[in-house]
């Protein structure tokens, strides 16, 4: 198979690569700009000197606090941050656990607003809150990782049980069996044609890699359509 083909079905880039440091980028920050934001509140409530059981507690940037709150802030701050830095993977974890807790938090509140058991002091402002940045957190974490079409080498394809051979063809190169012979050929067409497939899915593709891909519609065998696209190549 020729550069010029893989370089058209890639989109004319590396398409996995960028794929992959988009989406650590994406949760790394996500998970450092939240956790900051959360220190912030925190630093605002230990600036007011709050009682740390205080059952009143006080405004902070709109939302009601204490001393408690502001330490449970700090803490779940300092997990986001800790887990940004560390690497895109523990940041998405971290992201859709925490996401999870603070949904569960902002329910769990409205049901002990007004009574003695409400230890943090939340208000409406601070249950919408919870259930906003809850939210967020679990869009963010689960980005490109839950999705129904990862990148090739996308690092949640193995916690799927699929592996970037996979995803480039390899399940493609076994379907096949005695009619797809597990060439060298086969195995870099049935690669070729997983990328271009995907570059049109996404949108990504020139005409002429679209045309390409559309001949193929009317070959509903796998086997077929990687031999199909092997002879247009050669």
């Amino acid at each position: 198979m020729s550069a010029r083909t893989t370089t058209a079905a890639t989109g004319g880039s590396e398409t996995t690569g960028v794929s992959r440091t988009r989406l650590d980028r994406i949760h790394r920050t996500g998970s450092v700009v939240i956790g900051l934001g959360l220190w912030v509140f925190a630093v605002l409530g230990f600036g007011e000197r709050l009682g740390f059981f205080s059952t009143t507690g006080a405004p902070v940037l709109g939302l009601s606090s204490n001393g408690l709150l502001s330490v449970v802030s700090v803490v779940f701050g300092a997990v986001l941050v800790v887990a940004g830095v560390r690497g895109g993977r523990m940041a998405s974890t971290i992201e859709t656990v925490v996401g999870a807790l603070f949904l569960l938090s902002g329910l769990a509140n409205v049901l002990v607003l007004d009574s003695d058991l409400n230890l943090l002091v939340f208000r409406m402002p601070n249950v919408i809150f919870s259930l906003v940045v809850g939210g967020l957190l679990l869009c963010v974490g689960a980005y490109g990782r839950f999705t129904g079409r990862l990148p090739a080498d996308n690092p949640y394809n193995v916690e799927r049980g699929r592996s970037p051979e996979d995803a480039e063809g390899g399940e493609f190169a076994r379907i096949g069996g005695n009619d797809l012979d597990n060439s060298t050929s086969d195995q870099v067409a049935a690669a070729e044609l997983a990328a271009a497939e995907r570059a049109v899915a996404e949108h990504r593709a020139g005409p002429g890699l679209v045309a390409a891909v559309r001949r193929l519609d009317g070959i509903r065998r796998p086997e077929d359509r990687i031999h199909a696209w092997a002879e247009r190549n050669r």
